[in-house]
């Protein structure tokens, strides 16, 4: 019925074992020596992504710490800006306050010596108003 033939049996079994081996050979290691580079690659990358991660962290510090350095520099900038801009119009303001006390000392003066002369002016036709009157009051 059925027999097993030693031979062909034998024959089988080498024949599987040079296929597998040369299976092994040209397909496995291969294809494990793919894998296992690419689980190293990953690897590396999850590593390097890991590492841009803190320097990007610390570019972001640094960023910050630079923004910070700006804006208190734009502060005293803007402080001595508002310091000499408030320094200016109070000299100018002194210088105008000092020039309308001039010109009010001068002008007090003017009418000082506007009213002397006009009084002058008086005293001296007094004598012909008097005399006019007493002219006018003569002829009532």
């Amino acid at each position: 019925m059925l027999d097993i033939s030693p031979v062909l049996l034998l024959s089988s079994g080498i024949i599987f074992l040079l296929v597998v081996a040369r299976l092994n050979s040209c397909l496995f290691k291969p294809l494990l020596k793919h894998m296992d580079d690419r689980t190293a690659s990953i690897k590396k990358d999850l590593e390097d992504a890991k590492s841009n991660g803190a320097d990007v962290d610390g570019l972001l510090a640094e960023a910050n710490e630079i923004i910070s350095k700006a804006k208190k520099e734009a502060a005293a900038i803007r402080e001595q800006a508002y310091k000499e801009a408030k320094d200016s119009a109070d000299a100018k303001l002194a210088s105008a306050k000092s020039n309308l006390e001039a010109k009010s000392v001068e002008f007090a003066k003017n009418l000082q010596d506007e009213t002397k002369a006009l009084k002058d002016s008086l005293v001296s036709s007094m004598p012909q108003f008097n005399e006019s009157l007493k002219a006018k009051l003569s002829s009532i």
